[in-house]
């Protein structure tokens, strides 16, 4: 028996409950109702805030296109989504750390945080790979990349790559207290399903970003895995938008919005299942869009002014400028460098590297970071500070 929501009685937006019970205690588990809403969502309410979201997608990828390597753009766009993502769950991981561990340094926090960071950008690659290859977004490619999402480290027991068996929920020590209780795991195969033929619907002409909005929302509800769906459900925004066009390159990372609004995202998504507010949680999402995006747009104007006006001083250093610049396009792909490590992967002497550097520190470029005259670390400080911006690990 399914339990209408509130007062729900012609209002098929609203999901149902399940009455269950664990150990004599009873409970209720939220059933969502099939995607597109019905009655349909009022676009009239979100017109302004779609336009301007496009808008801004628009001119953040024309910038995009500007930046030297667009292939360098993707690595660190990733990055940030990957990381704050997984902030939003409680990592404490930074920028820094992401890129130390990437590095072969050794990161400040537990190395538990950062491959958690690192398995979301190989899930993510693996999810835009595949689409690449004509793969579809499908509950099957959703349940590999929930397992490289997993692998290794926290989670890796709570069967990844598998939908649930058993019940979870949200707030609270047992779902009888909770403060939201998803669907029966003998439910999720089919809802999994339906949420599927949502994404391919194409008969509907929903616009792409709302229709993310809704998908989001509704993969958040049915909460299909023991671990990971917080991350994942965000992963699927992206991959979403660039195989409708959207983005042609995975270029924004939305989970900054839902981190600065972290409870009022919490609260939206539960008003949802609750009062049947899509409107509000859609207005909520394509303002991200907008705020995210511009913010985006504008650290890549930063980021082009800045390495012109690195690259015009390094011009300006005499002889050692040509293998300055080699070394400057090198920090931009990492900019963290150890002298050794540099030279190897460069194909330069150690002395060269040295002096190099030493050139480059003088500058204003570089800055070392150890104090210590052996096993020497360097930082693109400036740059990592525009990278930077927003990845805060949450206290």
């Amino acid at each position: 028996m399914r339990l209408p929501v509130g007062n729900a009685e012609n209002n098929t937006r609203l999901g149902s409950y399940v009455p269950r019970s664990v150990a004599g205690e009873a409970y209720k588990a939220y059933v969502p109702a099939a995607l597109p809403p019905s009655p349909a969502l009022d676009m009239d309410r979100l017109y302004k805030s779609l336009d301007q979201a496009m808008k801004a997608l628009g001119a953040l990828d024309g910038l995009a296109k500007l930046l030297p390597d667009i292939s360098l753009s993707l690595y660190m766009y990733v990055r940030k989504e990957a990381l704050v993502s997984s902030q939003i769950e409680g990592t404490q991981s930074s920028l820094s750390d992401l890129l130390l561990y990437e590095n072969d340094e050794a990161p400040t926090v537990a190395v538990d945080d950062v491959e958690e960071v690192s398995n979301y950008i190989a899930a993510l690659n693996h999810g835009l790979a595949r689409m690449k290859d004509g793969f579809p977004l499908s509950v099957r490619l959703i349940c590999e990349m929930h397992q490289i999402l997993l692998r290794g480290g926290r989670g890796s027991n709570k069967a990844p790559g598998e939908f649930r068996r058993s019940q979870n929920w949200i707030g609270g020590i047992r779902p009888g207290k909770a403060r939201f209780v998803p669907p029966p795991p003998e439910m999720v195969n089919e809802l999994m399903s339906d949420l599927e033929k949502f994404a391919h619907e194409e008969e509907m002409k929903m616009p792409a970003l709302v229709k993310a909005a809704l998908l989001h929302v509704q993969f958040e509800t049915i909460h299909p895995f023991l671990d990971g769906n917080g991350r994942l459900g965000r992963l699927l925004i992206t991959l979403l938008l660039c195989a409708d066009g959207v983005l042609i390159e995975p270029i924004l990372y939305l989970s900054l919005h839902f981190k600065e609004h972290r409870q009022l995202y919490y609260d939206l998504l539960q008003d949802v299942r609750l009062k049947d507010d899509w409107e509000r949680w859609c207005e909520f999402f394509l303002d991200g869009v907008t705020e995210t995006a511009t913010q985006a747009a504008e650290d890549a104007k930063k980021i082009i002014e800045l390495l012109d006006k690195d690259r015009v001083r390094i011009g300006q250093i005499g002889k050692a400028a040509p293998t300055a610049l080699k070394v400057h396009s090198y920090l931009v792909k990492k900019p963290y460098l150890s002298l050794t490590k540099a030279a190897k992967e460069l194909d330069i002497s150690v002395p060269t590297i040295t002096n190099t550097v030493a050139k480059l520190e003088e500058i204003g470029v570089l800055k070392e970071l150890t104090g210590q005259a052996r096993n020497r670390l360097f930082a693109y400080t400036n740059y990592l500070d525009i990278l930077a911006a927003g990845t805060e690990p949450l206290k």
